[in-house]
């Protein structure tokens, strides 16, 4: 009997830009219920890897398998029907709405109209802002914001969750408690977070894939890759990113 595939799996992704290598043949896997942190400093590829895994961007080489089919080259949405949510970093919400109508577009692409609002409702609430229901989103904090978008992919129940610096602007107290959030989404989705935020990445992270110059440096569970000194040295300047 063959084993069962990865969640996700990238094989040998090249991205090009014009003559420059952006990503340079990086390969990963994504286990089911796991959280993988991607690290790295300025320009060292984290992103670029992330918007071919997400659909944003066509890799030059390689391929993107979501349980064994490949989806490079698919349009964001298809992978999203396909069961992976993708939050970018700079929240794309509906400023005229309320959150809870925000949440409900959401969930009314993929679901039936008697179990959106369900769906929309029960959202809310694990991302811990249903007391926001009926507010404007465009006049709530940057935090806030961060939280109805994922509150709109939650709702969609995806198998994955692509989140791209999700702690970017929040506050000390609102990233501890996007930190417990992101956790709890483990029990029962994998989730992938690119973030800079290195005391972030420390309080939630399991493993660890380091990036640098388009390649990965080092990888492995949180402890092991932190004490690395070339992730160190990386981080420090003392190797050009």
């Amino acid at each position: 009997m063959s084993a069962t595939p990865p969640l996700l799996e990238a094989r040998g992704l090249v991205m090009r830009f014009g003559g420059v290598t952006a990503v340079g043949g990086v390969s990963m896997s994504i286990g089911e219920g796991e959280l993988r942190c991607l690290i790295g400093p300025n320009g060292a590829g984290k992103s670029t890897f992330f918007k071919m895994l997400s659909g944003q961007l066509l890799p030059t080489a390689g391929e993107v398998l979501l349980r064994g089919r490949s989806i490079a080259g698919l349009h964001a949405a298809s992978i999203a029907r396909l069961g992976v949510g993708v939050k970018t970093q700079t929240p794309s919400v509906f400023d005229g709405l309320s959150v809870l109508e925000s949440v409900r577009i959401a969930t009314n692409a993929i679901l039936p109209p008697n179990l959106a609002r369900r769906r929309a409702d029960e959202a809310l609430e694990r991302m811990q802002i249903g007391h926001l229901a009926k507010a404007v989103v465009g006049s709530l904090a940057h935090g806030q914001r961060q939280l109805v978008e994922l509150s709109m992919v939650v709702s969609q129940a995806p198998d994955l969750i692509l989140l791209d610096e999700p702690a970017a602007g929040m506050t000390g107290r609102e990233v501890e408690r996007l930190g417990d959030l992101i956790i709890d989404l483990v029990r029962t989705c994998s989730v992938i977070v690119v973030e800079h935020d290195m005391e972030f990445i420390r309080r939630i992270a399991r493993t660890v894939t380091v990036f640098n110059r388009g390649v990965v440096l080092a990888e492995g569970p949180a402890a092991e890759v932190m004490s690395d000194a070339r992730v160190r040295d990386v981080y420090l300047g003392k190797e050009a990113a």
